[in-house]
């Protein structure tokens, strides 16, 4: 009996899956592989720990997968695609698949076909997918200069709103509850990490920013919503783009999403869904977040040539 492997390689934890031709038999998750992040030494050690732990998991060889299709952030770049093929084949036989991370996603969702794909979670970006096979994006340009919507981009925002709330006289649990997350004293402390020329991991304080807000907190809620409609603007935009390159209208009216921060956070979803349906009412927007593997085991089954 054949096997098949998927893997999703994302900025902040690497996922795998082992399954046959339709049951998922067994899954794994370690931290990034991400060679930005970690060392190669470190990355390649964690893969071949997911990859061994799935099909323990699942009870069976390695020897027996037919396909592997991995989906990674930065696929662009050549030495992640070499890196991500050495390190495969070096532990699982068959054929290797490697794609994008938005490209598995889209493939969840749309099984091949077109549609728009909003991604949240540490960092963010769209991608729309014609019916001809051409790819429109925006954003995705890292923490410093993107990511609107995303984990990053909540944590600084939202420090920055707190601040402009207590410039104001306006209160807000934000600053205290900011500090406490991370371990710090006093609002002068705040100030010198925040500032530091070392960036701090903003991405961590979204469960403190989503916190506040579920208890009531007008800043808090606002940071969240304008992180929805930040999203929602560029998926407009990767509409447009779309329909700019020729692509049909009816391939731009269909609306996915994944990722921790847009799946998770109900504030930042309903955000981005009521500036879409504002402007297109007849925009397709789905209910539930998609699973990216979903897309990588599609693939690995042979989905884009059956």
């Amino acid at each position: 009996m054949p096997y098949f492997l998927a893997l999703d390689a994302g900025g902040t934890k690497t996922e795998c899956w082992i399954g046959d031709e339709e049951r998922v038999l067994g899954r794994a998750a370690t931290g990034t592989v991400k060679l930005m992040n970690v060392s190669e030494e470190v990355a390649t050690q964690r893969l071949h720990e997911v990859i061994k732990a799935a099909a323990e998991n699942a009870g069976v060889r390695l020897d027996g997968v037919k396909c592997t299709c991995m989906g990674i952030a930065g696929v662009s770049i050549e030495a992640v695609r070499q890196w991500a093929n050495d390190s495969v084949r070096k532990l699982v036989p068959g054929e290797f698949l490697l794609h994008g991370d938005e490209a598995i996603a889209l493939d969840a969702a749309f099984r091949g076909g077109p549609g728009v794909l909003a991604i949240s979670g540490t960092g963010s970006y769209i991608a729309g997918r014609c019916s001809d096979g051409t790819y429109v994006t925006a954003g995705g340009w890292g923490p410093v200069v993107g990511d609107e919507g995303a984990g990053s981009w909540i944590g600084l925002n939202a420090i920055r709103a707190a601040f402009k709330a207590y410039d104001r006289g306006k209160k807000t649990l934000l600053l205290d509850r900011i500090c406490s997350a991370w371990d710090l004293r006093s609002v002068g402390e705040l100030i010198a990490k925040a500032n530091a020329n070392r960036r701090p991991d903003f991405a961590a304080l979204t469960l403190t920013v989503a916190e506040c807000a579920a208890e009531g907190d007008e800043v808090a809620r606002e940071v969240l919503r304008q992180a929805g409609r930040d999203l929602g603007e560029q998926v407009e935009l990767v509409m447009i783009k779309m329909q700019a390159c020729g692509c049909a209208i009816g391939d731009s009216r269909r609306v996915a999403f994944t990722g921790s921060v847009i799946s998770h956070l109900v504030e930042v979803r309903e955000a981005m869904r009521t500036y879409l349906h504002a402007r297109h009412p007849d925009l397709q927007i789905a209910e539930q977040a998609v699973e990216p593997l979903e897309g990588a085991m599609w693939l690995a089954r042979g989905g884009a040539t059956s």
